[in-house]
């Protein structure tokens, strides 16, 4: 089964307020930009040779966080009501 069909059965509710924020000034000097490979879901892209990163569509797997040496990715639980619902359909 691939990454794709296991995410269909997944629902995420958005909050306006990010739970995850990546300080991407300090990704510039970052030689293995390790959470472009890392992410299940990609929302770590490279723009304009700087990383972006779309928090919305994230997992809440914490592998951008384990692989990050510099720490530069600030992660915390979502509020209540909001983030990832596994397991549907």
């Amino acid at each position: 089964m691939e990454i794709e069909d296991k995410l269909i059965h997944t629902k995420i509710n958005v909050d306006i307020k990010p739970h995850i924020t990546v300080d991407t000034k300090a990704c510039w000097n970052c030689a293995e930009k390790s959470c472009l490979y890392v992410c299940p879901v990609q929302n770590f892209k490279m723009k304009d040779n700087e990383i972006v990163f779309n928090w919305e569509g994230c997992l809440e797997c914490g592998a951008c966080r384990i692989v990050c040496r510099r720490g530069v990715t600030l992660w915390t639980n979502p509020r209540g009501g909001f983030g990832i619902r596994l397991r549907f359909g």
